[in-house]
């Protein structure tokens, strides 16, 4: 059972949230938070085979592991979601990070049903056919339920876990999540998605991300495939099993990354998880919207690496 919660308010939260303000982070580190290039093309990677299904997966540096989870959303793969996140990590890490099945480079099965049990299968035979025991997970969005879900199903693959912005248990579906169920394939659809719902400052959404972004939504298949995808947290729980008081049981050290300003899945909701799950720290970025790796990605490369590291 799924329960309704009542989210605290944001003005009064615990000593162990970190509120990042843009004055503190230039007290701390050289130029302005929002340097990051988005224009970056879309990179296939390897390739491996899980349960049938031809896998792509980027892969660098060395050490203990830590899987990169995406989100959802039309255009998305684990390339568009990370390549910021990628090499900053590789420095300490051995980084991993797949294209769950149905997005990206991954092959579209036919005759598969799109759903929380089978994404969840993917990312554990995923696991098994790279040889990997034990490892860390840095889940954004639908890639953070995910982690979720294997915090509770099999705790004993998880080291740490990263939450960025991720739905928390009894959340009500927001504006934004509606409007990426409903989008239709265009340019300018494209263009107002990104806009409205993904970023704070409209400067990062160049004309060549929304191509970059429209391309990828309409690739052979793409768009079919994500009609036909059951995405929602609610029922993807009930499917796996999971129940609401399974969150305050989760024992695996979580850090919950959130945008204030976020208009897919409010800061509540991480606010929420963080009040829910016993060994959870949060830390929220100002001026920032649904995509933190990328609008403050630095900080946020930063603040991921040095949870994972200790």
């Amino acid at each position: 059972m799924w329960t309704s919660v009542v989210f605290p308010d944001v003005r009064r939260v615990p000593e162990h949230v970190n509120w990042i303000t843009d004055t503190d982070e230039c007290k701390r580190r050289k130029g302005p938070p929002m340097t990051v290039s988005t224009e970056t093309t879309e990179q296939p990677g390897s390739t491996i085979e899980v349960a049938g299904i031809v896998t792509n997966f980027h892969e660098a540096g060395s050490g203990d592991p830590v899987l990169l989870l995406h989100g959802s959303g039309p255009g998305v793969s684990a390339w568009a979601n990370w390549q910021h996140t990628i090499p900053v990590l590789a420095e300490r890490h051995r980084v991993l990070a797949p294209d769950l099945v149905g997005f990206g480079y991954t092959e579209r099965p036919t005759d598969i049903r799109y759903s929380a049990q089978t994404w969840i299968d993917h990312v554990w035979g995923f696991l098994d056919a790279m040889k990997i025991e034990r490892t860390s997970i840095v889940g954004n969005s639908l890639g953070g339920f995910l982690a979720l879900a294997t915090a509770i199903k099999r705790p004993e693959l998880l080291n740490r876990m990263v939450l960025l912005g991720t739905p928390s248990p009894g959340m009500t579906p927001s504006e934004g999540l509606a409007a990426l169920r409903t989008y239709e394939p265009s340019l300018k659809g494209m263009e107002e998605l990104l806009i409205k719902y993904f970023a704070v400052d409209p400067t990062i959404i160049t004309p060549e991300l929304v191509q970059l972004r429209h391309e990828a939504s309409i690739a052979p298949g793409a768009f079919e495939t994500y009609r036909k995808m059951e995405i929602n947290p609610k029922t993807g729980a009930s499917e796996l099993g999971i129940e609401a008081g399974d969150y305050a049981r989760i024992a695996t050290p979580t850090l919950i990354v959130h945008g204030r300003e976020d208009r897919v899945i409010p800061v509540e909701a991480g606010i929420n998880l963080m009040n829910t799950l016993p060994n959870a720290d949060l830390h929220v970025f100002s001026r920032c919207g649904h995509w933190t790796q990328v609008e403050r990605a630095s900080e946020f490369s930063a603040v991921v690496d040095r949870f994972l590291s200790n």
